[in-house]
């Protein structure tokens, strides 16, 4: 009897046909035409999928399955990133100053290869699965945003469900949890007002280096001393420009940083705690300030039932030596757009190992996959698909 694990076998020299082929033609978010236009091309190979494209860039495969059953959407994320690759391999990509440095590549491959599989036996399928090849994953507010937006992709889907390759994961693994699993990544801009002088007589101006440098350290208050302990908040200034030369004091300063939490009430409160800090501290030194604050992804909070139905296939499929309960992350994904539409959750498959130097972090210039995590990948979309079901909610006790 041929196994789902012999399938995805049968399927890895074409997996890494696909994976390599994508990693070495990469296209940011909103640009994917070349991306999509592939991705199109191979499942029109496949019988017995509808193809369209929602979207310019993205492109959503469907399948009628053979038996009775709810509607699935699998989904995964297409686009990569401004970043130049340092890797020398001889797929290694093309194009200067873009890369899949996150994984997407993987994503799509192991989707590409759930699809073949489903399409081969479509008897086996219960109801309709929707497999969706998003764009702009990496770009605010988001590829899924305009999906479940501003297209008919989420009407009448019943259940939503995904992965994410994670180099921190030994290859192979699976991992998932119910609950919050990643942060809301929202974003800050400001700009500093002081008036500028020259160096020597600090007196006369209003320091706006100095005025931002109290506020980056105060703004670290904002986590230890205005939220509890319990609740998870991060707020990291990452951008601090200001001056032109050694002895001139400049007019302004910009910063720019990133505020992340799991919790949608502790996120509504976040604006008001640190522009309350910006305020006192620009007020203390006379000096005045801008505030751009914008929300990005919502949090992504699996849906229970679902996160526990994909725990016990991991251990049915993968196995228990291959499986661990997820930690949370402070990452954000715009997967959490299609879960204000319907149940779901995402869960992680490694991708790290020493033989396949797999290890580096994500956005990272030498970034890259041990492809072994792509037969796991498709081993549990494939399984997923077979058996993921809706709870009656006439059975509840």
């Amino acid at each position: 009897m041929t196994t789902i694990q012999d399938r995805a076998q049968e399927l890895r020299e074409q997996l890494v046909a696909w994976r390599r082929h994508l990693h070495q033609h990469p296209e940011v978010g909103f640009h994917e035409h070349e991306t999509a236009a592939y991705i199109e091309g191979e499942l029109k190979k496949m019988p017995g999928l509808t193809v369209t494209r929602p979207t310019a860039t993205s492109v959503l495969a469907v399948l009628k399955g053979g038996k009775p059953g709810r509607t699935l959407l699998l989904r995964a994320d297409i686009d990569a990133l401004p970043i130049h690759e340092e890797n020398t391999f001889d797929f290694a990509s093309q194009n200067p100053g873009i890369m899949h440095a996150c994984g997407h590549d993987g994503h799509t491959a192991i989707l590409l290869g759930t699809a073949r599989l489903l399409a081969e036996n479509p008897g086996e399928v219960p109801g309709e699965v929707r497999m969706i090849f998003q764009h702009a994953e990496e770009i605010g507010p988001g590829g899924a945003e305009e999906l479940v937006m501003e297209t008919s992709l989420m009407d009448g889907v019943d259940v939503v469900t995904g992965l994410h390759l994670n180099s921190q994961l030994p290859a192979g693994m699976v991992a998932v949890k119910p609950g919050a699993f990643m942060a809301s990544p929202d974003m800050i801009e400001l700009t500093i007002k002081g008036r500028g002088g020259h160096g020597a007589h600090p007196e006369e101006a209003i320091d706006p280096i100095a005025v931002g440098a109290q506020v980056v350290t105060n703004l670290q208050h904002v986590v230890s001393r205005h939220v509890g302990a319990q609740d998870a908040l991060v707020v990291s200034v990452t951008y601090f420009r200001s001056g032109t030369t050694h002895n001139v004091i400049p007019d302004t300063a910009e910063l720019m940083g990133t505020v992340r939490t799991f919790d949608p009430e502790l996120r509504r409160r976040a604006p008001q705690l640190i522009e309350r800090v910006i305020k006192g501290v620009c007020e203390a030194h006379g000096a005045e300030y801008d505030l751009r604050y914008d929300f990005g992804y919502r949090p992504l909070i699996n849906t229970d039932w679902v996160a526990a139905q994909l725990k016990e296939i991991a251990l049915e499929t993968v196995g228990p030596e291959h499986f661990q309960d997820a930690r949370p992350t402070m990452g954000g994904e715009d997967f959490s757009a299609y879960l204000e539409k319907a149940p779901g959750a995402y869960f992680n498959v490694g991708s790290g190992s020493d033989a396949a130097d797999s290890r580096w972090p994500h956005h990272h210039p030498r970034f890259t996959l041990d492809e072994l995590s792509l037969e796991t990948g498709v081993q549990m979309l494939h399984a997923a698909a077979l058996r993921l079901t809706v709870p009656d909610p006439t059975s509840a006790g």
